[in-house]
């Protein structure tokens, strides 16, 4: 008999939080008068970015927060974006502050980054919430680990005692997303371009995460039979949006399967709004 995976429908969990979070937000603003603010910093004319800033905008509506962009040129200098992070900073209407990334070239992103106000920092990515996720404190979780491990959660996955293998060491998936199961109590092993035979490490993962920008890369022989497979890729294919797991020979092996799209990319988008909404929840008790 054939397994065919059941779908994480990421998709579905999000719409789900997002009643949650216009919920809580009606109650923040009819308590305290308080709107959650969000504000993202575009730096040139990259459309993948373009688009990522739309779906951002189009989610702070959803749930009704003010949300401010702001689109600088490809030649913007470093001082000039700083500057606006830092007046943001002291900006009380807004309580999350994200940076679009990739950057420009020549701009240094660990400054920029850096000059967000860690208590504004709805990324996940300052060095002191990257630094409070190691030490198991309370902090701005990345949007995309946090939203995998809400989607498991929602699922009734426990990732306590799995092996896990994700295929990324990114500072935006991977290295979080390892600290995060780790503190959740998952063995994890974390595979890159350096590493040898990645098939040996993904056919006995219980859990296997894979953002690797590469179609199909993940085929139905290197995955374990009923085995859980989180494809957090985006390409696009004949204009086609697919991720990089083989998803129609996989899903007749695993028992779960997140899909692109509809799986953790609007994961992603809500853990954004979830950790905002905390950011104007904890600038009350300041």
């Amino acid at each position: 008999m054939v397994m065919v995976a059941e779908i994480l429908n990421g998709k579905e969990i999000a719409a789900s939080i997002e009643e949650e979070i216009m919920e809580e937000t009606r109650e923040l603003v009819e308590k305290y008068g308080v709107t959650p603010g969000l504000a993202v910093i575009l730096v040139g004319s990259d459309p993948g970015s373009q688009v990522y800033v739309n779906i951002k905008k189009k989610s702070s509506s959803r749930v009704a927060f003010h949300f401010e962009d702001y689109v600088l040129p490809d030649t913007a200098e470093e001082t000039e974006i700083i500057e606006l992070i830092q007046r943001l900073n002291e900006d009380d209407k807004i309580h999350g502050i994200l940076v679009q990334l990739p950057l420009p070239k020549h701009l240094d992103e660990n400054r920029i980054i850096s000059t967000i106000s860690p208590e504004k920092d709805v990324d996940g990515l300052h060095p002191v919430n990257a630094g409070k996720l190691l030490l198991k404190q309370e902090g701005f979780v990345a949007n995309t680990p946090a939203g995998i491990l809400e989607m498991l959660r929602r699922n009734n996955i426990d990732v306590k005692g799995k092996d896990v293998v994700i295929v990324n060491r990114s500072k935006i998936v991977g290295r979080p997303l390892m600290v995060l199961l780790i503190n959740n109590d998952a063995t994890v092993t974390v595979c890159h371009t350096k590493t040898r035979d990645i098939k040996a490490h993904t056919r006995r993962a219980d859990i296997l995460v894979v953002a690797v920008a590469t179609p199909k890369f993940i085929t139905a022989d290197m995955v374990k039979e009923g085995a859980i497979v989180i494809d957090v890729g985006i390409n696009r294919v004949e204009g086609k949006l697919c991720g990089d797991v083989d998803f129609e020979g996989v899903k007749e092996k695993a028992s779960y399967i997140a899909p692109v799209p509809g799986g953790v990319g609007p994961m992603t988008v809500v853990m954004l709004m979830r950790n905002v909404l905390l950011a104007a929840k904890r600038s009350l008790k300041k």
